[in-house]
């Protein structure tokens, strides 16, 4: 019984050592690498970092080129704006992207008239994958007291999801998109690995969070990927509507 007790006793000394030793540390769970650059953060909110491309600076439209002749953007730039220019067509940049953060402001005429989807109409395609309204569009329109269908009005995927809120202000407001935009992925031959998001922050409100969707945007029938594309431009509406034009200021993008 003696030779039991001592064994037990030489047995459980190394397990007690080994108890201490994995005994969990906060050091554990602290880890140094990779180290996140350096930015400077706007001076005051909706102002670009310091990391930020900046496609509109109120000076010129040069980041932007027009979609139907492929020449320079033909929209009126004045007073620190670009206001749409509805004989010359969409525009969209110059550079391609893939997975970004956007800002963007934009305005509705206080005089606006008309209603429903003919009331200060544009759209915002987060990726443009040709002419015309090809792409993928988040829609713009005087949404603040002007009834539509739901997945038409102000900050919704067109024709796709509604906004979670209708967060618009009046005519006469700047108003802002701030958009997390992460493109498609296609296998090589050509069918979806993995379909488009996007989170939409409207003037300051969350209205899509992490939206899933089910392909480029469709005006009559229902959108699937039937065209494999990769990185792309961004590009700015000019709505056929006979309302009055709308403008864009302060447009940033930083590459995620």
């Amino acid at each position: 019984m003696k030779n039991y007790l001592v064994l037990a006793a030489f047995c459980t000394v190394p397990f007690l050592q080994a108890s201490a030793q994995d005994k969990p540390k906060h050091e554990d769970t602290e880890f140094y690498t990779p180290v996140p650059p350096v930015i400077t953060p706007g001076a005051i909110s909706g102002a670009a970092p310091s990391d930020a491309i900046i496609l509109f600076d109120g000076k010129n439209l040069d980041h932007w080129l027009s979609v139907n002749d492929r020449g320079p953007a033909k929209w009126l730039v004045k007073d620190g704006i670009i206001t749409v220019d509805k004989s010359t067509g969409n525009i969209e940049t110059k550079q391609a992207f893939t997975n970004y953060q956007l800002h963007i402001e934009w305005f509705i005429p206080k005089n606006i008239t008309g209603e429903g989807q003919a009331r200060g109409n544009s759209g915002l395609f987060l990726a443009s994958t040709g002419k015309g309204d090809d792409g993928y569009e988040l829609q713009i329109l005087d949404s603040y007291q002007n009834k539509t269908y739901t997945n038409g009005q102000a900050a919704s995927v067109y024709k796709q999801t509604t906004p979670l809120v209708n967060a618009n202000k009046k005519p006469g407001e700047w108003q802002t998109y701030d958009v997390i935009w992460t493109a498609p992925v296609f296998y090589k031959d050509g069918s979806l690995k993995s379909p488009a998001r996007v989170t939409v922050l409207f003037n300051g409100v969350l209205v899509q969070n992490n939206f899933e969707l089910t392909g480029p945007t469709q005006y009559i029938g229902r959108p699937s990927y039937t065209k494999a594309h990769g990185a792309s431009p961004i590009k700015l509406q000019s709505h056929g509507d006979k309302s009055e034009p709308i403008s864009f200021r302060n447009i940033w993008i930083r590459e995620l």
